[in-house]
């Protein structure tokens, strides 16, 4: 009782090496993600992916991926490459920026005593049968939520929002775009006595105004999930080289589409899309034929 929120933080963050994986480990996967112009989604992309990771070690560079990812199969929507606005979206590897979003795995929470001290403690509540603390950060910058084990310190869940002000990203086609948000949910479970990667999720939001006015022309956004069907930890398996993923987009690495492994993917089917997104790809013909073309 009488730890503050900040002493359960530093707690967790110093016990990351105990509490994560340290032996190798492959995971299955599901990656999406939809891009979405003024309220209309107009594109999509799916994949199912295996991930190698060596451990949860602090990596030396924290913007380079340390995780490999063979690419089992993708598909995409038409538009993904044909939208006249896919400009206005970077075009590079969106799941390697996803997964450099694990802020647990790349150690990339603040280090001054500042972060520590802004965390306040919330009511203990249960985590999938385990009791947690909850601590919460708040400041004009970001918020900040964490759900800690209450017998490892491991970090099961975080919540957090990043919020920019007027910071340029990107200047194209005579307009400029300013971040508005990052909101991201990351979760783990635990396998085996250590916590591994359960799901991601990641929503962007950008605004593009006028490069001479100064004026909001529209608003976009990008979704991403990443969900982890299955892990096999401390496995002597490898990444097949033929199926590894490239660093460039994942829109220029899809193959023929396979309609019977799709059909037999039960996690499309514990995943769909809502009725809306649905409906707005749509307007370019049914998705099955999108991704057939």
């Amino acid at each position: 009782d009488s730890l503050t929120g900040g002493d359960i933080v530093r707690i967790a963050l110093n016990r990351i090496d105990q509490n994560y994986p340290s032996e190798p480990y492959l995971m299955d996967g599901f990656y999406r993600d939809l891009k979405k112009l003024g309220g209309k989604y107009f594109s999509l992309l799916e994949a199912a992916v295996t991930i190698y990771d060596e451990d949860y070690d602090e990596p030396r560079n924290k913007d380079r991926l340390r995780e490999k990812v063979a690419l089992m199969e993708v598909r995409k929507s038409i538009s993904y490459e044909t939208h006249r606005y896919s400009r206005y979206f970077e075009q590079h590897n969106l799941l390697e920026d996803l997964l450099l979003h694990n802020h647990v795995k790349y150690r990339t929470f603040p280090e001054e005593d500042i972060f520590f001290e802004g965390f306040k403690r919330l009511k203990s509540t249960s985590f999938s049968g385990d009791q947690v603390y909850v601590v919460y950060l708040n400041s004009d910058a970001y918020t900040l939520k964490m759900f800690v084990d209450k017998n490892s310190y491991a970090i099961i869940k975080l919540e957090y929002e990043i919020r920019y002000r007027d910071e340029v990203v990107r200047k194209k086609v005579k307009s400029v775009s300013k971040y508005v948000s990052d909101t991201k949910t990351i979760g783990f479970k635990q396998h085996q006595g250590k916590y591994f990667l359960n799901y991601i999720k990641v929503n962007s939001k950008f605004n593009w105004y006028n490069a001479k006015t100064d004026s909001l022309n529209f608003q976009t956004e990008m979704q991403q999930e990443l969900m982890i069907n299955k892990v096999y930890p401390d496995t002597k398996k490898r990444i097949s080289s033929t199926r590894k993923m490239k660093r460039y987009g994942l829109q220029y690495q899809d193959e023929d589409y396979n309609r019977e492994f799709w059909e037999n993917y039960n996690v499309i089917k514990d995943t769909p899309l809502d009725e809306k997104i649905v409906a707005d790809l749509e307007a370019q013909g049914k998705l099955e034929e999108q991704f057939e073309n």
